[in-house]
């Protein structure tokens, strides 16, 4: 009777410490898993919900550009890493309507954001890697942009030309704030 009592008390206790190491493993195998999904996650979502960052940056003087003229500009883009070095430089086509009007469009293509050039002769924004073809006023004219290119917002302010900038306005860009 005695030995039967030790022998119960004893798979009762392996049991037990059994059942203990296997939750002990579901719940570091549910950690170690979440340690490695969620950044990934994170990684993925974060550009959904992170709101872009837009600052207005000076082009020059209003007496550097010529009415009727359409010329590239360069500025710094609104959030540059300390690392960006050269690749924090990004570029508009800027064009004087009359003597206190610009229009300023994006040098990417609405297809896949490849650099468009600005064709004095016929008055067309190319793309190069695709055919994509806007007339003056930034509509599609031909290929396969999907959208015309995008617009920046200009000012005059100070005798001094600025620009609102932006992340990279492709064509999969969430922008969710247009002001």
């Amino acid at each position: 009777m005695n030995k039967e009592s030790n022998d119960q008390t004893c798979c009762q206790d392996l049991d037990d410490r059994r059942s203990f190491y296997a939750r002990l493993s579901m719940i570091l195998s549910g950690v170690i898993g979440a340690l490695i999904v969620l950044p990934g996650i994170g990684f993925v979502l974060a550009p959904i919900f992170k709101k872009t960052e837009q600052k207005w940056r000076t082009l020059g003087k209003v007496d550097a550009f010529k009415e009727g003229a359409t010329v590239l500009v360069n500025f710094e883009d609104p959030s540059p890493e300390k690392w960006a070095g050269v690749t924090a430089k990004t570029a508009a086509w800027l064009r004087r309507v009359d003597d206190a009007k610009f229009i300023a469009f994006s040098i990417n293509c609405r297809h896949l954001g490849c650099p468009v050039r600005w064709e004095e002769g016929p008055e067309l924004f190319m793309c190069p890697c695709h055919g994509g073809v806007y007339y003056k006023d930034g509509t599609v004219a031909g290929g396969p942009p999907p959208e015309p290119l995008d617009r920046y917002q200009v000012r005059v302010r100070d005798g001094n030309v600025e620009i609102h900038t932006a992340a990279v306005p492709l064509t999969t860009t969430l922008t969710f704030d247009k002001s």
